[in-house]
């Protein structure tokens, strides 16, 4: 997703505290790891380690492979692998309390939150709606897709805006998450980008225990942070919201939503 990629802070600025809780961040299809950047940095303001990565294969540089089925295999395995790399190599790991970890996943990286979290996916669902003739819709036809999706019991509390694509996802494939979840969705969705307000919202119902649920007067794009001028003149796609829609008071609220979610569940 072609947002500029700049972020302020303080390179190799010292960890500060121990027993820190660690959230990772999942972006969407064709994201960055900083595309959530107010969310991390509320987060990391409060006392947070935030790490993210960008999704080798799906992310603005590198789509090769975004519409591929074995894209839905590799993502979960990033978010472990990140995962590992904090607890046992970062240089930091011993400030990170491994028994306090969340994720954060927006769209597509919502779809990855929801597999980690315990989800599996119902392949003959999918493929009862997969009409064309891509290689992605081949596969799901015959049967030539990815097993023992990994699932990280490390993970503690999860926050997902508008998860997708939402198609392999039933109550029972749902049924085994059993962790805190704070899930948004927005109104209107992003059909063009296999995001379907009508598959969130049946997901969302049919999480199981008492997911914290809100829903955002605004399109997919709303939690995406505000756009600069520039930004908005050259691509609206991403950046129009509906009349009345303060997309920077929004933000606002949604850091405030995530911090204190994940400082309650952590």
């Amino acid at each position: 997703m072609p947002f500029t990629n700049s972020l302020e802070g303080v390179k190799d600025c010292p960890v500060v505290g121990a027993k820190l809780p660690l959230v990772v961040f999942s972006h969407g299809r064709g994201g960055w790891f900083g595309l959530h950047h107010d969310t991390a940095e509320a987060l990391a303001d409060a006392g947070f380690v935030v790490a993210a990565i960008s999704h080798p294969g799906d992310n603005g540089n590198d789509s090769s492979q975004s519409e591929t089925l074995s894209g839905w295999a590799s993502r979960p395995a990033d978010m472990v692998h990140l995962i590992d790399f904090m607890l046992k190599d970062w240089k930091d790991r011993d400030a990170i309390d491994p028994s306090k970890i969340g994720l954060f996943g927006f769209s597509k990286g919502g779809y990855t939150g929801l597999v980690l979290a315990g989800a599996s996916l119902d392949f003959q669902r999918t493929a009862s709606y997969c009409k064309d003739n891509s290689r992605f819709c081949e596969q799901v036809r015959s049967g030539d897709v990815p097993k023992n999706l990994p699932r990280d019991t490390r993970i503690k509390a999860a926050v997902f805006a508008d998860p997708a694509p939402t198609v392999a996802f039933t109550k029972n494939t749902l049924s085994p998450i059993n962790i805190p979840l704070q899930v948004w969705r927005s109104e209107s969705g992003a059909k063009d980008r296999g995001v379907d307000p009508e598959g969130v919202a049946r997901v969302l119902n049919a999480l199981p225990g008492q997911p914290e649920v809100h829903i955002v007067p605004a399109g997919h794009f709303a939690f995406l942070p505000p756009c600069s001028p520039e930004l908005a003149a050259n691509l609206p796609r991403f950046c129009t919201d509906p009349a009345g829609f303060d997309r920077a008071a929004f933000h606002r609220d949604f850091d405030a939503s995530v911090f204190r979610f994940f400082r309650e569940h952590l």
